[in-house]
Parts: structure tokens; sequence; C-alpha cells
């Protein structure tokens, strides 16, 4: 905090769009998934579940999906319109039932869960132990030789329960500021999805 100042909210609103996005940023960069989105959004606007739907596997390729995301967009876009998943009630339950419902849906784990629990939910005690920039960014500032497996960082977050969502954005704030200062750039290798 002392060094690079707050961090950022990294608020975003509920909803399919949302999602869709988190999971464009599956293991790779915020940077490559952000140009995806943006494809996305222009042969969309406005993106719906129907939308979405309508559009071919070829479209979906050229905007930036591999065939495994455009599943995962498709069981998504499904799943609202069908009735399995409602999006708004998962802002009244707990922390809990929320990864489970969107766990349900195929292309949807536990890494893109939490991030829709923090970010867009705003859930204060969210700690994404699968995150990878969470991962570095704590090895990083505790001075370990390694980068924390998920059960150390599960462990490691223990000391900021009930805030950990403050905490994981306190330290992608570092993770992000030391990048840009070392590299010059941010998320070159796909390390975090903020």
């Amino acid at each position: 905090m002392a060094r690079y100042g707050p961090p950022p909210l990294w608020d975003r609103p509920p909803g399919f769009g949302t999602l869709v996005h988190i999971i464009l940023e599956q293991q790779v960069s915020l940077a490559s998934a952000k140009a995806a989105y943006d494809r996305l959004l222009a042969a969309t606007e406005p993106l719906t579940p129907q939308a979405f739907l309508r559009l071919s596997d070829g479209e979906l390729l050229a905007i930036g999906f591999s065939r495994q995301k455009a599943r995962y967009g498709r069981a998504l876009a499904a799943a609202i319109l069908e009735g399995g998943l409602d999006l708004e009630a998962l802002e009244t339950v707990d922390d809990d039932l929320v990864q489970t419902a969107l766990e349900a849906v195929p292309g949807i784990g536990r890494w893109t869960s939490t991030i829709y629990l923090l970010m867009v939910l705003g859930r204060p005690d969210v700690w994404p132990t699968g995150d990878i920039a969470l991962r570095t960014a704590v090895g990083q500032a505790k001075g370990l030789s390694a980068r924390p497996d998920p059960m150390t960082l599960m462990k490691l977050g223990e000391v900021w329960r009930p805030w950990r969502s403050v905490a994981a954005r306190v330290f992608w704030h570092d993770y992000l500021a030391r990048r840009r200062r070392t590299a010059g750039a941010v998320e070159e290798d796909g390390d975090t999805s903020l």
C-alpha cells in the first residue's frame, strides 16, 4: 500500500456478459481475453444468451474463443435460458450456494466461481487459491522460495479472514505494479484475471 497506493476495486457488473468474460480469462492473458470480449460485444450488441447462441462455431473461433470455451459459453447461455441458472438469485444466497450453482455449469470451476464472488458480487471474504497471480504475489511478499500451492495459500490466507477479498486485491495490485515496473507491461503470460 505504501509503495503503490490502494488497489482498484476491479468490480464488474453481474450477469451473463461478465461470466463469459471471466471464462475467456481462464488461463490466458488479460489482454487477449479483453480483445476477444470486445470482439464478442461488437458481434452481438447487446450481449445476451440468445445472441451468443446465434453465433456459429466459426464466428466464435474468429472472435477468439477456443472450441472448449465456445462450448462453455454455449452451456452457460443454455443454463440461463432454460432456467437452470438464475444469476439474479445468486446475489442473495451465501457463497457456498453461489459456487454450487455456478459450478454446475460445464466450464465454470472453482476459479471462475470465486472470481465472480469477489469481483461481481463483492463478497468480503473470498480467497482465490487457484489464482496464479495471487499465489505469486503472496509468495513474493512472504519471501518464499517458491510460489505457494493452493493448500499453502489457503493456510496463509487465514490471517486476513474475514477480509480476504481485500487482501487479494492488495496482492494483485502489488503483482501488477511489480510487473509494470520490471517488464514494462501488464499480464503477458496469463497469470491473473483482474
